[in-house]
């Protein structure tokens, strides 16, 4: 069939397209069986049915996105296509022009219907939990959402924190004072940080104390107050750290709660309180567990390849852990009966 679509006159058409075609080439390049061809401010669809009805809800789309003012590139492409292949009432423009923080230039939104939904959740709910794979944006969205409310003054302190675990090696002890030792430890967070405000601004306000970076252990004994209090890398704390930071909420506070319960670094036989906690808060009000994927990555195309790839061999693994375990045993027993 043949069906041709009349961008509005207001959407640029340089903006629908891209540089160089790029959008175009990239729309092209996800409907192999359509023919895309442009004329003026119409496009012509010819193809399979279901692929140009498709293919006509993405130009739609797309229109809607530039005709906000946001730029278009082919990861956009990519994604919005996705969204509308996948089972869900978001629509790409929704998704794809939502604003976050306008910060330095430019501005930081969700990507993903994955990422439209953690962003929700945090404007509804008091405690929010945002688990899934490296790459998701959890700590990232959750650090825009922070220094939003900073800046609306819905909050008077931010508050960052995360477990002081090592990742699978042991660096033994760090030389310098106590801030020089724990600093590794929290970069993550000041990484996030300086991307959205000012440089020069942040020193000014740690000093002042209203953002305060520190490790999990500082949070015991504390009530937190007017604050939105993010506590990233969870995964890496044990059910009792869990409880003692959950309890440290106070009243107009907010809590982000991220990690990713596939990359635990706890000591062999030590529970991860990410993975308790699940099955303790499932039920109470105000209180969301947001689950993101490799479908939810933002990072270079490899990264959720890799995360699928893991989770197949993990899965296989755990099937035949028995038999696999035991064949090593059996090559040594042999060995060593034939060195006798």
């Amino acid at each position: 069939m043949q069906h041709l679509v009349t961008v509005p006159d207001n959407v640029p058409m340089v903006a629908l397209l891209g540089q160089r075609d790029e959008v175009l080439r990239a729309i092209e390049g996800g409907f192999p069986a359509v023919d895309v061809h442009v004329r003026g401010n119409v496009v012509t669809l010819t193809g399979p049915s279901g692929d140009v009805s498709l293919a006509e809800r993405l130009v739609d789309e797309l229109a809607q996105v530039a005709d906000a003012g946001q730029p278009l590139s082919a990861d956009a492409v990519a994604r919005a296509i996705a969204m509308l292949v996948a089972p869900s009432a978001e629509r790409p423009a929704d998704v794809l022009t939502t604003n976050i923080l306008s910060s330095r230039g430019r501005t930081i939104r969700p990507k993903t219907v994955g990422q439209k939904h953690y962003v929700d959740a945090i404007d509804k709910s008091t405690i929010v939990f945002g688990i899934g794979p490296a790459g998701t944006g959890k700590t990232y969205l959750a650090m825009a959402k922070a220094v939003g409310a900073l800046q609306a003054k819905q909050v008077n302190r931010i508050v960052l924190t995360r477990p002081a675990v090592e990742a699978g090696e042991r660096l033994g002890y760090l030389p310098g004072s106590l801030s020089d030792k724990i600093d590794p430890y929290l970069r993550p967070l000041y990484d996030a940080l300086y991307d959205m405000l000012d440089p020069e601004s942040i020193p000014k306000l740690m000093a002042a104390g209203t953002i305060e970076v520190a490790p999990l252990a500082y949070m015991r004994g504390r009530t937190l107050n007017d604050a939105f209090i993010i506590l990233d890398e969870a995964q890496n704390t044990s059910p009792e750290q869990m409880k003692m930071f959950l309890t440290r909420l106070g009243f107009n506070s907010q809590v982000v709660v991220t990690g990713d319960v596939t990359q635990v670094d706890l000591p062999t036989g030590t529970k991860s309180g990410l993975r308790v906690v699940q099955e303790i808060l499932d039920d109470i009000d105000d209180v969301t567990f947001c689950r993101l994927t490799s479908a939810d990555v933002v990072r270079h195309r490899l990264v959720g390849e890799i995360i699928d790839a893991y989770a197949r061999w993990d899965a296989t693994a755990a099937g035949h852990g028995d038999r696999a375990s035991e064949r090593p045993e059996r090559r040594d027993h042999q060995a060593r009966g034939e060195r006798r």
